[in-house]
């Protein structure tokens, strides 16, 4: 329904005159035709008009992905997204991963997209989703030890094996200095 209102505010606003309150007009008319739905604020019909001219660029109907999410998740989405392919992207997350909004805010806000599609491997192709996801963050960020479920002690216990072990290769004692530790 979003998509239709949509393409019909697009062609009718640019046969309007400047300064007719045509969003405003439509946003009073939608709401007596259909007073049993909510959504037809001024401010929501701008954000279905936009959201239609974005994704119009591409298709000629809404496309599968971004009508399976709830409207709310496509607001933010064209609010914070400037490109289709990143917008399908995240509509396509959202619905394998089952996000609520605020975590396809903090997804996109985390470029999720970015560190995915410039990744040098072949894992996305390779692996189950799930799996492919863990394996992509875990090399990203090399100080990320979660997939190993340690607990912070078993962490600090493990990084300072590391240092131990560096300071006993180069037979320098300024680590266990550091670490007020006696050799």
């Amino acid at each position: 329904m979003y998509w239709e209102i949509g393409k019909d505010i697009s062609e009718k606003q640019e046969i309007s005159k400047w300064g007719s309150k045509f969003i405003e007009q439509t946003a009073l008319e939608l709401k007596h035709e259909f007073p049993e739905i909510k959504g037809f604020s001024r401010r929501n019909i701008y954000a279905i008009r936009q959201w239609y001219k974005f994704y119009s660029k591409k298709y000629q109907f809404v496309p599968q992905s971004v009508a399976q999410i709830p409207w709310g998740h496509n607001r933010l989405i064209i609010t914070k997204i400037k490109n289709i392919k990143k917008a399908e992207f995240y509509c396509n997350e959202t619905i394998k991963n089952g996000w609520d909004r605020d975590t396809l805010e903090i997804q996109i806000d985390k470029k999720l997209y970015n560190r995915l599609d410039t990744a040098d491997n072949n894992f996305i192709q390779t692996l189950p989703a799930e799996q492919s996801k863990l394996v992509s963050e875990t090399l990203k960020d090399p100080y990320n030890f979660d997939f190993l479920g340690l607990h912070d002690d078993a962490l600090e216990i493990a990084i300072e094996n590391e240092l131990t072990k560096k300071t006993e290769q180069k037979g320098d004692n300024t680590q266990y200095k550091k670490l007020g530790r006696k050799q």
